[in-house]
């Protein structure tokens, strides 16, 4: 294996981890924002009010997303095995 296949490998990598935490961080960013435009018209200082909406709306990002996120990540690995033969020449 050579230098241009390991970072094509990975590059591949980053780029799947990037792609599959995209949804949860996009979402759990946007309630958060709402959650803090939320604090501050109203003057509540609870730190502990930004956590329960965050995580509901991660689970709830990952239960329509899961399926589409696993299986993005088997067709990778598949794909990353299949060329594992090629890789030891």
């Amino acid at each position: 294996m050579d230098m241009g296949t390991a970072v094509t490998i990975l590059r591949g990598g980053i780029f799947q981890i990037l792609i599959l935490s995209a949804p949860m961080l996009l979402i759990g960013m946007a309630v958060g924002l709402i959650i803090s435009i939320f604090q501050a018209t109203t003057s509540i200082q609870e730190q502990t009010l930004t956590f329960v909406p965050k995580i509901a709306a991660i689970l709830i990002v990952l239960m329509f997303f899961g399926p589409w996120m696993i299986g993005t990540l088997m067709n990778y690995t598949v794909a990353l095995f299949s060329q594992i033969p090629g890789m030891v020449r």
